[in-house]
């Protein structure tokens, strides 16, 4: 036979006794003990449950006090036997039918009442009845009892599979002030759950904060932080989290740093975006996929670093197949001033075809060209660009600011030789009066008529013009 220890462990030593050795007397049973025929039936199923460790011999003799005449007394003891003897069995739901009846019969009184409600909820908990364990487990404290560091950790764990988180947690935060700072991690866990279930996100902040002075590489944790602010629409704190997840080392996948590049772009930060995806695609950690370059260039270009993005697009144009990096790669020369490279990569965009605005590069290459002092070559340019729709406001622009250009020139060179003229005319006037005195003429007034002819030829010319 087995031995009787479980029912030793689970319901205790004392209330063992109370429920066997029938010294508890009911309320209102005035019987004090057994008659003498009764009293030996009774020791006998008793010496077969705790010395025999027999309890099928003991339910046998039970049977036979139950068709006896029994006082209030006996009844109890009897109940209360019989439970002890099921318990022994397996068979939890008699045991606990025998244990009720015991308590409304009054034969379970005092202290130990509250003791049998714990019994039977660990009773209901064997038999994964979590509502009915729950119920007993209150009447239990409710009754008085004052439940130990484990028993607390019980009800929290009740609670939670009921889905009781509200009433889960001040027993887990027993626990926890139990435990003290020696806390185990599954205890802190535990809590972190309820917290997140019930929305106290300043004491799950709390104890997250805890385990990261445990173990500050914990990714679980840095994860849930962030997982926090992000559920709360408190980006700019997830992106702290994150920015300090990538400065520990904490941040390996591909999608993980593309995360916080992404974070630093968003927040305003494009030139600290370029620098660590350019310093991830170095490294082998961020794929230099087409895609991935031409994001670099971009953030480097919205930072205005034009010189840092050109080896960027030329590494990205040469795996294109359109002609759309060379495009940009022709637009971040033509802001650094380099207006040559800047024409023949935009001369090279147009050619490979693709692109968008095909009219704003050819008015970048007429606009370059302008800058180079190739002003037919500009022109030529412009006119191109007025093909497109994209370009030909702009193109028109240009023509009409240079045909206004020419015309200003040519307007101020008629106003410098109509001085000229008005100058030797006037000289000429000078060198009659001289002739009219008979004084010797300078040397200037023998050429002057010359002069003056070659000069009005030349203003006409312009007018002309």
């Amino acid at each position: 036979m087995r031995k009787a220890t479980w029912m030793t462990s689970v319901l205790g030593a004392a209330v063992f006794a109370a429920m066997t050795a029938g010294t508890a007397h009911a309320q209102a049973c005035e019987a004090t003990e057994f008659s003498s025929k009764t009293g030996q039936v009774y020791l006998n199923a008793e010496t077969q449950l705790l010395q025999e460790q027999n309890p099928a011999g003991a339910l046998s003799e039970l049977n036979k006090l139950r068709s006896m005449e029994l006082n209030c007394y006996e009844r109890g003891a009897v109940l209360r036997l019989s439970a002890a003897i099921k318990i022994e069995q397996g068979d939890s739901a008699g045991a606990i039918k025998d244990l009720e009846a015991a308590i409304q019969a009054g034969a379970i009184t005092g202290d130990d009442v509250a003791q049998t409600y714990y019994n039977i909820g660990q009773l209901y908990l064997r038999d994964d009845n979590v509502v009915k364990a729950k119920e007993y487990m209150e009447r239990w404290i409710n009754a008085g009892a004052t439940p130990t560091r484990d028993q607390n950790w019980q009800m929290a764990i009740i609670h939670q599979k009921l889905e009781d988180y509200k009433g889960a947690l001040p027993y887990a935060e027993k626990v926890l002030a139990s435990d003290g700072q020696n806390a185990d991690r599954q205890v802190i866990d535990f809590l972190i759950f309820l917290y997140d279930r019930t929305g106290n996100k300043a004491k799950k902040a709390q104890l997250l904060e805890r385990l990261l002075q445990r173990d500050p590489n914990d990714r679980k944790v840095w994860d849930a932080i962030s997982g926090d602010y992000f559920a709360a629409n408190e980006e700019r704190k997830a992106f702290e989290v994150q920015k300090a997840m990538y400065l520990a080392g904490l941040l390996k996948t591909e999608d993980e740093l593309m995360r916080i590049v992404n974070f630093y772009n968003r927040f305003n930060a494009p030139y600290e975006a370029a620098k660590i995806l350019e310093k991830e695609i170095n490294a082998g950690r961020i794929s230099p996929t087409m895609e991935r370059l031409e994001l670099l260039a971009n953030l480097y270009q919205v930072a205005r670093e034009y010189d840092k993005a050109i080896p960027v697009i030329q590494r990205a144009a040469q795996q294109a197949k359109n002609g759309k990096m060379d495009e940009r790669l022709g637009r971040s020369y033509f802001e650094l001033g380099e207006y040559e490279k800047a024409i023949s990569a935009l001369q090279t965009a147009l050619n490979k075809g693709g692109l968008k605005e095909p009219g704003y590069a050819n008015v970048l290459i007429g606009q370059s060209n302008y800058e180079l002092g190739n002003r037919e070559a500009a022109r030529e340019a412009f006119q191109a660009g007025t093909r497109f729709a994209d370009g030909r406001r702009a193109a028109q622009g240009w023509l009409g600011f240079m045909s206004a250009e020419v015309e200003t020139q040519r307007q101020f060179a008629i106003f410098e030789a109509s001085v000229r003229v008005e100058g030797l005319k006037n000289e000429k006037k000078g060198c009659e009066r001289l002739k009219v005195l008979g004084e010797n003429l300078p040397e200037s007034c023998l050429t002057l008529d010359e002069r003056l002819e070659a000069a009005e030829a030349q203003l006409a010319e312009l007018r002309q013009n």
